[in-house]
């Protein structure tokens, strides 16, 4: 099968959606289909280029941030990549186009449908969903809202990776086809054997909405000979630092690290503990990541986080910082539940495999292209 993939992002750019989407390419060319990659371009990231089978075609943009991507930035990917997305489809004459993101991404598979008749889904990632996301794309969801019900209702198909994206989606457009398929993940990128230290990770992009600043609040009233690891940029940072300060116990910030770069595997490797406390997600790949690490988690029960981890983490309530508090004391100081929940994430994970999450799209790869 012959398929274009279009995203705005693709790994190094980018965050969760942009290596979902790289993993799900990469996994389909293993088992034996092609796959083409329409992005943007960023800084001196070369025009086209191959990676683990799939070739990757960079379009004329405008992108300051490795990291994060405004609306207008997101318009020039739409105007950049016509010419080229439209050149591949007839040279390759692919079987099906996959977008990722209703917005931005999906009208320009849209156009493409209209121009070549490739039928095309959409994969919805969450701040591509009015709702999701309290402090980003608030205003550009208001402004376009009847043009997003509009591209969700005439995708060929509509997939979310969590339950709870799609009742959010259902919501907006009710009557709307979704089908449910959750983010891969590759299990076997850690070394569960390196031994645990007494190491708190939190990783994410770093916005308002992660949360990330009710940990710190509980993290620093405690005084623990433990050390406390952020991974991550985004404009809540600074904010984050600064109310890092006065931690009793301190705090180590490292900014953005590539999901290649051999310290954040590090990271994940060597801490005991991982804590997401985000207000609304979708299907958080960095909870993949720590429970596939033998991390035990410490997340909220908002969005899809419960979905990902089931009895294998600690959940909390969104904005509780006393309850952070209270469940990290707990774990910090039972050695035998911090190793019963890195078991059970062992086996949760193993139902998020690449594997069997590429044979599900490719399942609907397959009922999507039939004549």
């Amino acid at each position: 099968m012959k398929i274009l993939t279009l995203n705005y992002e693709y790994p190094p750019v980018g965050g969760g959606g942009a290596t979902v989407t790289a993993q799900l390419c990469e996994h389909l060319v293993k088992s034996g289909h092609s796959v083409d990659v329409v992005t943007m371009r960023y800084k001196d990231l070369p025009h086209e280029d191959i990676q683990n089978g799939v070739r990757i075609f960079r379009v004329p943009s405008w992108r300051r941030r490795a990291d994060r991507c405004t609306t207008p930035e997101m318009a020039t990917y739409l105007i950049g990549a016509r010419r080229t997305a439209l050149r591949l489809a007839k040279q390759n004459k692919y079987d099906i186009i996959h977008a990722h993101f209703i917005i931005p991404t999906s009208p320009l598979a849209k156009w493409l449908h209209k121009k070549t008749d490739i039928p095309y889904l959409v994969t919805c990632h969450g701040s591509d969903v009015p709702g999701h996301n309290p402090q980003r794309f608030v205003l550009m969801h208001k402004l376009i809202t009847p043009l997003w019900k509009q591209l969700a209702r005439e995708a060929k198909a509509l997939v979310s990776p969590s339950d709870s994206l799609k009742q959010l989606i259902l919501h907006h457009q009710p009557l709307t086809d979704i089908k449910v398929i959750p983010n891969g993940f590759d299990a076997a990128s850690f070394d569960t054997t390196v031994q645990k230290e007494k190491k708190i990770l939190l990783c994410s992009r770093i916005f308002e909405f992660k949360g990330f600043q009710y940990a710190i609040d509980a993290i620093k009233q405690l005084e623990l000979d433990w050390e406390v690891h952020v991974v991550g940029d985004g404009p809540y940072l600074e904010t984050l630092k600064t109310l890092a300060v006065d931690s009793k116990t301190p705090v180590t910030f490292h900014g953005w690290l590539d999901r290649d770069d051999r310290r954040l595997k590090e990271l994940y490797e060597t801490s005991s503990i991982f804590v997401f406390p985000s207000e609304m997600e979708n299907f958080p790949t960095v909870l993949l990541e720590a429970m596939s690490a033998g991390c035990a988690v410490i997340t909220s029960n908002a969005g899809g986080c419960p979905e990902v981890v089931g009895n294998a983490g600690l959940l909390i309530e969104p904005k509780n910082t006393q309850d952070i508090q209270n469940k990290l004391t707990h774990l910090v100081s039972q050695k035998e539940l911090r190793e019963e929940l890195s078991r059970k994430s062992a086996l949760k994970v193993q139902q998020y495999t690449w594997a069997a999450i590429t044979q599900q799209y490719l399942r609907l790869f397959s009922a999507l292209t039939k004549k």
